[in-house]
């Protein structure tokens, strides 16, 4: 079975949270990350397991977000793929994306 992390995913989400913050800024949220560990991965770079779970952690999303399998489809609910990607656009505002967000919320317990 072959996985594969979906880095370009990954890195939009990160640049898209930390916004106008500085990477050292947000090194120091996530813990144990360096500044310059975080720059490799918002340049596509895959990130050593312990650090990829601190960054999942920090975006509130699961590791399943970013991981696709050849034999198993994802099990992420279709949900958190729109939400994710939402995270991870870069044209968009933050205050556009979290209305969008929570309108995807409102949507999805009306159901």
């Amino acid at each position: 079975m072959q996985s594969t992390l979906n880095t370009e995913l990954l890195a939009g989400m990160l640049k898209n949270k930390r916004a106008d913050k500085g990477l050292r800024t947000i090194a120091e949220e996530i813990g144990s990350v360096s500044a310059a560990t975080l720059s490799r991965i918002e340049q596509g770079k895959i990130p050593d397991v312990d650090t990829f779970i601190r960054i999942c952690k920090w975006l509130n999303v699961t590791t399943d977000t970013f991981i696709y399998n050849d034999s198993v489809k994802n099990l992420v609910s279709t949900k958190e793929h729109v939400v994710a990607h939402l995270r991870a656009e870069r044209e968009l505002s933050k205050k556009t994306v979290d209305m969008l967000i929570n309108v995807i919320d409102m949507a999805y317990k009306t159901k």
